[in-house]
């Protein structure tokens, strides 16, 4: 759990650095899928800073995953929008309401409440259909992505942010599905190929929908995406558990990290224009 939530850390600040890079990056295609943007945004020193926490956070996350259930890391990395919120304030000079440091508040209760009722991760190794359709929805979430970019920049932050999360989550899922890291295990191994695309995919929808809309509207939409459907691949499909006699008191945690996340996606970031201009 002390990764998982390092992890967020990570993840939480390189969002903010990277949606000021992409704020500040000339204007793509308008495609949710714009590898053009990408290369822009790669030109701005903060967007590597964020890349480089990004690649701190996902080895913080491999190691979270390898040792505890998913639900209790998608919950952990659900965090990252508190974090997100909190940095912005401080980088981006948007001042926090009472109701978003309660919103706060509230993440790191369904924490700790998950920190006490989590299990061991499941032993069940995943099927050859699960690998496949792990890969399955990685290409999805590209053709999501190209689609996503014709909305109205509001909602199409939200559905790109929705999209990357669901590629972050892909992820999370083919971290517990690689057994072996032999180079033969790993060629045929359909989920090392939905782990690279899902990353991919998930990088260049996040950035589209940084500059498309707000960050917490974005980073709400990846939360929704890489929380929910992971965790129920973990229970249904690889055996996660609770302690116990404590699954009442995981759902609770789950759902009150989740929620008090997704009420900070009403965190405005009207700074980031005062930013971007100074």
């Amino acid at each position: 759990m002390i990764c998982a939530l390092g992890s967020a850390v990570c993840y939480g600040t390189a969002s903010v650095l990277q949606a000021v890079a992409a704020r500040a990056a000339e204007p793509g295609t308008g495609s949710g899928v714009d590898p053009a943007l990408l290369l822009r945004a790669l030109r701005q020193w903060r967007y590597v800073a964020g890349l480089a926490l990004d690649g701190l956070g996902f080895v913080l996350q491999i190691v979270a995953l390898r040792a505890v259930p998913i639900y209790a890391v998608g919950a952990a990395l659900a965090a990252s929008l508190a974090v997100t919120a909190v940095v912005a304030a401080r980088l981006l000079r948007v001042r926090l309401s009472a109701r978003e440091w309660s919103a706060v508040g509230v993440v790191c209760a369904g924490l700790a409440l998950l920190a006490l009722s989590s299990g061991a991760e499941g032993t069940e190794g995943g099927s050859t259909a699960l690998r496949l359709a792990m890969l399955g929805v990685a290409v999805a979430v590209l053709l999501a992505g190209a689609v996503a970019g014709g909305l109205p920049d509001r909602p199409s932050a939200l559905v790109l942010g929705f999209g990357a999360g669901t590629g972050f989550g892909v992820v999370e899922v083919s971290v517990r599905l690689i057994d072996g890291v032999t180079p033969g295990e790993l060629v045929t191994n359909p989920a090392v190929y939905a782990l690279l695309l899902g990353g991919g995919a998930a990088f260049l929808l996040l950035t589209s929908a940084f500059q498309r809309g707000s960050v917490t509207t974005a980073t709400a939409g990846m939360v929704i995406g890489e929380t929910i459907g992971p965790a129920l691949v973990g229970v249904v499909w690889l055996g996660d558990r609770t302690r116990a006699g404590l699954g009442w008191l995981t759902v609770v945690g789950f759902a009150v990290a989740v929620a008090g996340a997704l009420a900070l996606a009403r965190f405005g970031e009207a700074g980031v224009e005062e930013t971007e201009g100074s």
